[in-house]
């Protein structure tokens, strides 16, 4: 199945599928629906839609998840992850749900594409840092976004949209808390944090909302005391499936977004694989990188169709899942079909929820989202790893995620080049040479003395552009004009076209001093690199050695010849 460019997990599960796994599917199935409705209504108030486009999204995001993804045990829904670049979408006049719905398809079809093209692994190539920091710049981001809600302060008009001025507005209001709305706040995070201990099966987001909605009603209904609610802010929520609607899709539109989908699609291919490959580790399985990612795409291509917003692969619904017995998608699907039955039945009754309790769960969320200790850790390890990590983390929460992925990945890329070209090593051996301490050298000589005339130089590493003007401050240095130069690169790996450049330009300035150059110990995958852009044939393939014996004599008999 996996060589196959378009293989779910779901029709191979099918083929060995039976009611002892369908008992266990629909157990898990239920137990994940009900731990998803909270969190899918909160995630889709904290991105600055409706509740019910949050339930959509786990509607349709999840059923086409487990239906065409390459895991047999992956939950799909709306995840913290993109609240930040949500929120930033639909809060733009010029963009709204509009915008929003152009940038999620933008950024399916880009999954697909990466899943098309067998690239589900390149996404393993992101450093650790860089995933850790803008994951716990988005923690506190939401965390901030939930203080106004938690603590019932009456701000008047809008917040703004940036870190350091939202939190001088919370000081300057900070007088206006309402005790009776930041209590039931904070009972719903001890509520969510106290259920573990008493009951693992039962989430503790559902239990604080059922609690507190039922508190709240009582609240409002019999008292002076009033708790906003979902309906307060929102007013009647309506338990219909959107009508299917296309995008506008001009170029200008797609140009536009097009930075900010590829940043969703970059979460969405983390976090599905992420969440993809912990699931492997827990239940022995292995899942097929590719086709997660074509589902993914899929998944966020439809969704937004009928109003939902990005979705991928979430750890805690998907952990959920095993530790419930689901084993094959059909638990995935099942999910999906009871957040539908409670969406069609009882979503009417969502408007009383209390938004300090869905801010409640969000502190939570973003408490397990921030990875703390992980944090922690890593501020232990090089320097290049904490520039990295600190410089991620401040730009995702002071400034936007686009530019934080943007510039960590490329300060990654400039400090990962810099680490490379310090483990290239350039060295001149001026006397003799021992041959136990060589691996291309001949052991039956006990010494190789290097010849009147010549000098010997050693790469060791790789010969790219980080390193090989590095070779010609050398021979600058050394001030002289030999007549041969042995050039030994038994342990270059690679060479790229900056090096053959550098090659190319020792080998014309060495002709015109009169020095000979000649190489030794090429590897046949760099040899291969030589011959196909004509370096051969510039050098001389007699000037190609295989091992420093054979290379020595023949600096030898130039030296002769040039006297």
């Amino acid at each position: 199945m996996k060589n196959h460019l378009f293989a779910p997990r779901l029709l191979g599960e099918l083929r060995h599928y039976s009611k002892e796994k369908f008992s266990a599917d629909l157990m898990a199935g239920l137990i994940v629906g009900i731990v998803a409705l909270p969190l899918a209504i909160a995630f889709g108030i904290a991105s600055g839609v409706s509740p019910s486009q949050g339930i959509i999204t786990a509607i349709i995001g999840g059923f086409l998840v487990s239906a065409l993804g390459g895991s047999r045990v992956q939950i799909g829904g709306p995840t913290g992850a993109f609240i930040v670049i949500i929120y930033g979408i639909v809060s733009n006049p010029s963009l709204g749900l509009s915008g929003l719905m152009v940038a999620t398809m933008l950024a399916g079809l880009f999954l697909i594409l990466l899943g098309a093209c067998r690239l589900g692994t390149i996404i393993k190539f992101i450093p650790y840092p860089i995933v850790v920091g803008f994951t716990s710049g988005i923690a506190v981001t939401i965390f901030t976004t939930q203080i106004k809600d938690l603590l019932g302060l009456r701000i008047d008009g809008g917040l703004p949209a940036d870190f350091l001025s939202k939190w001088g507005v919370y000081f300057h209001h900070f007088t206006t808390v309402d005790a009776v709305t930041a209590a039931v706040g904070l009972l719903s995070i001890a509520l969510i944090a106290l259920t573990p201990k008493v009951s693992k099966k039962v989430p503790g987001s559902l239990v604080a909302i059922i609690l507190m909605t039922l508190g709240v009603y009582f609240l409002n209904a019999y008292t002076g005391f009033h708790v906003t609610t979902i309906g307060d802010q929102f007013g009647e929520i309506k338990a219909e499936i959107p009508a299917l609607t296309v995008p506008d899709l001009s170029w200008e539109n797609v140009k536009g977004l097009f930075p900010t989908a590829m940043v969703i699609a970059v979460l969405g291919a983390i976090e599905s694989l992420l969440s993809a490959t912990v699931a492997d580790g827990v239940c022995g399985d292995h899942h097929n990188s590719n086709q997660e990612l074509i589902g993914q795409g899929i998944a966020n291509v439809c969704t937004p169709l009928f109003g939902g917003i990005p979705c991928t692969g979430a750890i805690a619904r998907t952990m959920t899942n095993i530790n419930n017995g689901g084993r094959t998608p059909i638990a995935g699907i099942i999910h999906a079909a009871v957040l539908l039955v409670i969406f069609l039945l009882l979503m009417p009754l969502a408007a009383y929820i209390p938004m300090a309790c869905l801010a409640g769960v969000l502190v939570v969320v973003s408490y397990n989202m921030s990875g703390w200790r992980t944090f922690v850790q890593l501020m232990k390890n090089p320097k290049s790893d904490i520039t990295v990590l600190l410089i991620t983390f401040f730009l995702t929460v002071i400034f936007d995620l686009t530019i934080a992925i943007e510039v960590g990945l490329l300060i990654a890329c400039l400090l990962f080049m810099r680490r490379m070209a310090e483990t290239t090593q350039i060295k001149v051996i001026a006397d003799e040479i021992d041959p136990n301490e060589e691996t291309d050298a001949l052991l039956h000589e006990e010494h190789l003395i290097i010849p009147e005339g010549v000098e010997v130089y050693e790469i060791n590493g790789p010969y790219f552009f980080g390193i090989a003007n590095k070779f010609e401050e050398l021979m600058q240095a050394m001030n002289d004009h030999p007549k041969v130069r042995i050039i030994r690169m038994r342990r270059v790996p690679f060479i790229d076209s900056t090096g053959i450049h550098n090659l190319q330009n020792l080998c014309e300035m060495s002709h015109r001093e009169g020095t000979h150059i000649v190489l030794s110990g090429v590897t046949p995958n760099v040899y291969t690199v030589l011959e196909h852009n004509g370096f051969c044939k510039l050098l001389g393939k007699d000037h190609i050695c295989p091992n420093i014996n054979v290379a020595l004599d023949r600096a030898t008999a130039i030296a002769k010849r040039s006297r």
